[in-house]
């Protein structure tokens, strides 16, 4: 192995010892180790970046965005260590990137959908759905961690769930109001009464007893979403969209309760698995209803400037 090679395995560990997960940096970055190692330069360079992430012709703008990014990361640790290595500037060759405007479902519209979910065929597909969607849309959990809790995560007496692997491979506790302890409950008595030897040791399962799979899942909301009349050629509500509703109903309730939002941010930073409350911060910013008010608390009072 190279040298560059080896500043790669220590860097990877470092990432993970700091809690992120490899994603990208751990599958893209060997190639771009034994590109340079090719070309025979000593030291990372921004031209050898460019052309590597270049590679191959007619790669999508947005891979070559993620890829720089990756280098960029590995040549601002190798800098420290040896200033000959250049480090790629930000925003080189990078593309506008937006996010999608979220849908705010009202409480009445997620009623209306767990309806719909109860009304699945067959039985097993009804229950699953409508616990997990009850869960997304009563916790603000990430589809992903929920499908991924095994039956010893759900705490059905403490009403407790233990994410293990959230984002960046972080574990944290989420506690449950007594209802969604109770709704979980029941399903966990229905699936196991429907599903007696599940393939797989997981909370919630898919018809034929194995995982569920986030394509499953989002094909099912698609028809719900279809069927009561929330998604139309223009709008297009998302299973993720419950997250953003939960985050944004729980920052409303606090507004007009007259809570300090700074000290309301952090902990549903925390319950939400956010790395930082910056993160909740962008709910606040993207939902007219909330900066409305929020304007409102900023208004002085009886004139005063």
């Amino acid at each position: 192995m190279s040298a560059l090679g080896d500043h790669l395995d220590d860097y990877l560990r470092l990432r993970r010892a700091l809690g992120f997960q490899l994603g990208r940096h751990g599958e893209s970055l060997p190639g771009f180790v034994a590109f340079v190692d090719a070309s025979g330069a000593g030291a990372i360079t921004v031209e050898l970046a460019v052309a590597w992430a270049r590679l191959p012709q007619r790669i999508k703008p947005i891979t070559i965005d993620f890829r720089l990014s990756a280098v960029r990361g590995f040549a601002r640790y190798l800098h420290a260590l040896d200033p000959a290595h250049q480090i790629p500037p930000a925003g080189l060759l990078s593309v506008p990137r937006r996010r999608p405007t979220p849908y705010i479902y009202t409480p009445r519209e997620i009623v209306e959908v767990l309806a719909a979910a109860r009304r699945l065929r067959p039985p097993l597909r009804a229950a699953t759905q409508t616990a997990l969607l009850g869960l997304l849309a009563a916790t603000g959990m990430r589809s992903g961690e929920a499908m991924a809790l095994t039956r010893a995560d759900v705490d059905l007496v403490e009403g407790l769930i233990t994410v293990r692997h959230a984002k960046f491979d972080r574990m944290r506790l989420v506690p449950l109001h007594p209802s969604v302890t109770t709704e979980l409950r029941d399903y966990a008595a229905t699936r196991d009464r429907l599903c007696r030897a599940p393939s797989v040791d997981r909370f919630f399962v898919s018809v034929t007893g194995r995982a569920l799979r986030r394509g499953e899942t989002d094909a099912v909301f698609r028809g719900i979403t279809a069927s009561i009349g929330l998604r139309t050629d223009t709008v297009h509500p998302r299973v993720h969209d419950l997250r953003h509703a939960f985050a944004v109903r729980t920052l409303i309730d606090a507004h007009r309760d007259g809570a300090d939002i700074s000290a309301v941010l952090p902990v549903l930073s925390t319950y939400l698995g956010h790395v930082e409350p910056a993160n909740t911060y962008w709910y606040l910013s993207a939902v007219p209803e909330l900066m409305q008010l929020a304007a409102a608390r900023l208004e002085p009072e009886d004139g005063q400037p």
